[in-house]
Order: structure tokens, then C-alpha cells, then sequence
């Protein structure tokens, strides 16, 4: 009979996940066990468990199936919470299990007990905690099914340390068909009326298109109803940016952009829950402006603050493959509203690069990588305010994708790339982070330098944490406090983990990036980060005093 360890390893295998990523413990060693002498699922041992859950994250988002991170109870537990709250955020079918302490102990107060049913409750979709090995099936396949059912998101499986060496008569978890749901005829019948009949429509597309074929029948079904189309927050590489039917994307979008996309008599929301950042602090699309119509897969995302004109409880391409069954109906000209919009988005994403004396302004980086970047590159980026240019500059045309925390947890570039590469070997990674994230969760190298992964990994270096800086100086001008910090050698670093390291110290130096970029082997690109090019006007008149 196979133990408790035996049927989570097969149920896993059984479910497609391929890999774990980990900071071993001794409360799970009967999993670790399982997993011995196994070439599927690989094991990918991390310095950190928050580095194990972003790598998780990052994958699943890759793949689109659940990724898994094992880690032990207690502080292992603690450490790996931000990437339960990144995954609810993000919107990522994310598992972790957490090893326990044995049953007979439980709610003893035993050493590093947890109840992870209060400390997960709020975020996670599902926490359970098993306690009987015959029952580890119908929990593995209760956790996915949430996992990955209606807006996906994290559950949580807490294992007693001596289950998993017990033997188990549990059948082994295999996938469950997808739970779907499709849009009434006279539903679509109305969808088709409306956006035929908007003389300034607009299409704000999340992250459900990041699926087999989904930004083909996005593309698709734009260029057929010559529709606008914006994207949710950091989804940039769900269309060609350069397409003039692509109109930016929402969140912390700038007031005159914002201004104009309030001005659609038609909104039509596909395959987004239409978060609070996606929505400009509920500011978008305002409810006596016109028509709102919310496609998305989970009913409880639609409605929530802003009350829909149609409301569809249906995933964005399920929507769109019964609006492809008929011709678009005749519309009325569009070509005067998209030209504006166009014309808007090409304003936004000129590079705002200031003359300065201290460094090099990192929009100019970014602006150069955007011009140099692989047609098949993946981009990483960690939070903060150096890494905000991406989302603006950078020209993403499918098959490139995009890797940014929407949840802005710092530390998640490095951890996103490491997997990124270890997912897709043989197309290039490029990571922008900050110094403060990179030495969060730069450890993480340590699984590139294992593999001999061909990250290029770029840090803004400036010894300060430059988002709160910015906010420090806007609400209280020159009381500067906690937001500098002393940086150690990070060309030291970036060498002992086997990157080529390169120094870009001024603008004239930026010459060196391109060749850097397309160097083979691990580079690690270290850029002296003006303070004076991100700060407001008056501080950074100040800063160059």
C-alpha cells in the first residue's frame, strides 16, 4: 500500500504539475521521501520560502496549471504567506503545503504550531488540514478543483508530519473535468446589439486570455468589430502593443488617459474580475457613463462596485467563440474615437528621460531593452518605482510575455525569472529589479547558478527604496526618513553567482547594454539609478543641490 507521501507525488504527476518548488523541513521529510529517485515531479530546493511561492506563482501563470510549493510549519510557513496573498492578487492557482506537527499533537500549543485555517482563512480559496491518510485524495482534489475553478487563486493543505509516512488506501487525485459556464442566447444576442450600436466602445481584456488561442480570439474579435481594446493591469502581452486597436493599459493610468477612456459610451470588461488597481481605485469605468457590460468567469467578481448593464458568469474566449458564430453587425465609424485613444497611448509611451548628475535615469534602460528585446523574450520585473517604465515603454508582442507582481510584493523578479528559465529553457529571460527586491530574493540566483541558466538580470542601483521615496517627498517634502540604505558590492554578488557583470554609471555608458543583451551566458547589467530623475521637482532640485 502506498503512503500518504506516495498519493500526494502520484496525485500531482496525475494533475500534470511537473515540478515543486521548495525549502525542505523536517515536518514534511515522508513527502520529501516520496519524491526520491523521481525525474517527474522535478524538485527545485530555494534559499527562501518566499522565493519557492513566487516561483510557483510565476510558473503557473506560464502554464496555466496550478503550481505547488512545499514548506515546513511555522516560520517556513510565515515566510511563504506573501506569495498566498501575491497568488489571491494575481489571480494564480497556487498550492502550498505546509508540514505539521504530528497529529497527536495538534492544538496542543506545540512547537511552531499554527492554525493555518485563521492565519490563511482570508486569503487563500481553500485551507485544509488532513489528518486521516485515507482521505488525502478527496483533499487534493477538492483544493484543486478551487484552485483553479472560477477566479483561481491559492489554497492551502496543511499535512500532520507523521501522515505522510503512513500508509494510505486513498485513491489517487486525477483532474476533474473543467467546470465551465457559457452565456444565455438572448445574453449574447444583447451583447451583439450593444456593441454594435456604440459609437465609442471600449474593451478592457484581464488575464483569462492568457490561455491556448486566447489572444488569437482576442486579436481576433477586436479586428472583426474594429473594437479599442484596453488591458487590465500589467497584462500588456496579451496583444501587440504596436496594433492600432491596442489603446494602453489601466491602472495608475495617467489623468488625461484616464479622462479620455471615461468618455466610452460602451465598456465592455472580458475575462477581468476588474480589480480596485485595474479600475483606477474604482474611478473606471463610472456607472452613468454609458453601458457596462462584465464577462468574466467568476460571478462573484461581477457587480461588486460597479453595478453591470449585462452581466456573463462566462470565461473571455468561451464569450467570444459565440460572438464569432454571425457577422458583426454594421457599426456605426469608429475610426475618430480609436485615433484618439491611438494617439493618446503613443503620447503616454514616449521615454520621459531628464538630464541628471547623479547616474543614469532608468526609463532610458528600460526604453533601450524595449528597442533590443527577442521576439520571444519573457520579461520579469520586480515592484517599485524604477521597474514602473515597463508597463509604459516597452512594446510586448505576443509570443513575448510579461512577469509583474499585480499584487506589488517586492522581491518577486528574480524568483519569476529563475522559473521563467527553468520553464522555457531555450528562449531568453530578461529580469529589471530594484536593489532593495534584489536583496529581498537575489539568493534565488543560487537555482540559476545550479542550472547554468542565461538570465540577464538588470538593478537599478540607487540605496534607496524609491516608490515610498517618492511618496515620502510628495506628502512630506524634505523629512526624508528610513527610505536610504548602505548597498554591499552587487558586483561581488552578481560574480559569485557566475553572472558577467557589467557597470553602467552614465548615460554615456548605456552603449554597453545592447551587446551585454546579446552576450550568451549570465549577465548581470548593475546601473547607477538617478535619484534626481524619479524624485518630484522640487526634491529633486534639492538632491542635485
Amino acid at each position: 500500500m502506498p503512503t500518504t507521501g506516495e498519493v500526494i507525488v502520484e496525485s500531482f504527476v496525475a494533475h500534470g504539475i511537473d515540478r515543486i518548488f521548495c525549502v525542505p523541513g523536517e515536518s514534511y521529510l515522508g513527502l520529501l521521501d516520496a519524491l526520491h529517485g523521481r525525474a517527474n515531479p522535478k524538485v527545485i530546493v530555494t534559499r527562501h520560502e518566499a522565493g519557492a511561492g513566487f516561483m510557483a506563482i510565476a510558473d503557473a501563470r506560464l502554464t496555466g496549471r496550478p503550481a505547488v510549493a512545499c514548506v515546513s510549519r511555522g516560520p517556513g510557513s510565515c515566510n511563504a504567506a506573501i506569495a498566498v496573498h501575491a497568488a489571491e492578487q494575481d489571480s494564480v492557482p497556487f498550492v502550498l503545503l505546509i508540514g505539521q506537527v504530528p497529529v497527536r499533537d495538534l492544538r496542543r500549543d506545540a512547537f511552531q504550531e499554527i492554525d493555518y485555517g485563521r492565519m490563511f482563512g482570508s486569503i487563500a480559496k481553500y485551507v485544509t488540514e488532513v489528518s486521516d491518510p485515507d482521505r488525502i485524495g478527496e483533499e487534493l482534489t477538492r483544493a484543486i478543483q478551487a484552485s483553479t475553478t472560477g477566479r483561481p487563486g491559492p489554497v492551502v493543505i496543511v499535512l500532520p508530519e507523521d501522515i505522510l509516512s503512513r500508509p494510505s488506501s486513498a485513491p489517487v487525485s486525477r483532474p476533474q473535468a473543467p467546470v465551465r459556464a457559457a452565456p444565455l442566447g438572448e445574453d449574447v444576442a444583447r451583447l451583439r446589439e450593444l456593441l454594435g450600436a456604440a459609437k465609442r466602445p471600449l474593451v478592457v481584456a484581464g488575464a483569462e486570455f492568457n490561455q491556448p488561442g486566447g489572444r488569437e480570439a482576442l486579436l481576433r474579435f477586436l479586428e472583426g468589430w474594429d473594437l479599442p481594446c484596453a488591458v487590465a493591469f500589467r497584462n500588456q502581452d496579451l496583444l501587440p502593443n504596436d496594433h492600432r486597436l491596442y489603446v494602453g493599459a489601466l491602472g495608475y493610468s495617467a489623468a488625461s488617459q484616464l479622462a479620455l477612456l471615461r468618455q466610452s459610451d460602451c465598456v465592455l470588461v472580458l475575462g477581468d474580475h476588474l480589480s480596485h488597481v485595474t479600475s483606477n481605485g474604482h474611478a473606471f469605468p463610472p456607472a452613468e457613463n454609458g453601458v457596462l457590460i462584465h464577462a468574466c468567469r467568476d460571478p462573484a467578481c461581477i457587480g461588486v462596485r460597479v453595478p453591470a448593464d449585462l452581466a456573463i458568469a462566462a470565461d473571455g474566449p468561451a464569450v467570444l467563440a459565440l460572438l464569432d458564430q454571425g457577422d458583426p453587425p454594421a457599426c456605426p465609424p469608429r475610426t475618430e474615437w480609436i485615433g484618439r485613444l491611438r494617439t493618446e497611448q503613443a503620447r503616454q509611451a514616449v521615454p520621459r528621460i531628464p538630464e541628471v548628475e547623479d547616474g543614469v535615469p532608468f526609463e532610458a534602460v528600460i526604453d533601450l531593452v524595449g528597442r533590443n528585446l527577442a521576439p520571444d523574450a519573457i520579461v520579469t520585473v520586480d515592484a517599485g518605482n524604477f521597474g514602473l517604465p515597463v508597463y509604459r515603454l516597452i512594446p510586448f508582442r505576443p509570443p513575448q510575455r510579461l512577469l509583474g507582481p499585480i499584487s506589488g510584493a517586492m522581491g518577486y523578479g528574480v524568483p519569476a525569472a529563475v522559473a521563467a528559465a527553468l520553464r522555457h529553457p531555450g528562449r531568453p529571460v530578461t529580469c529589471f529589479v530594484g536593489d532593495g527586491g534584489f536583496l529581498m530574493t537575489g539568493n534565488e540566483l543560487s537555482a540559476a547558478l545550479e542550472r547554468g541558466l542565461p538570465l540577464k538580470v538588470i538593478v537599478a542601483d540607487n540605496g534607496i527604496y524609491g516608490t515610498i521615496r517618492v511618496n515620502q517627498e510628495r506628502e512630506f517634502p524634505g523629512r526624508v526618513v528610513a527610505t536610504s540604505f548602505a548597498n554591499p558590492d552587487l558586483e561581488l554578488i552578481g560574480r559569485a553567482f557566475g553572472f558577467t557583470v557589467t557597470r553602467i554609471g552614465t548615460p554615456a555608458e548605456l552603449a554597453k547594454l545592447p551587446p551585454v543583451l546579446a552576450a550568451e551566458g549570465p549577465q548581470m547589467i548593475i546601473v547607477r539609478s538617478s535619484i534626481q530623475a524619479i524624485l518630484p521637482a522640487p526634491a529633486a532640485r534639492t538632491a542635485s543641490a
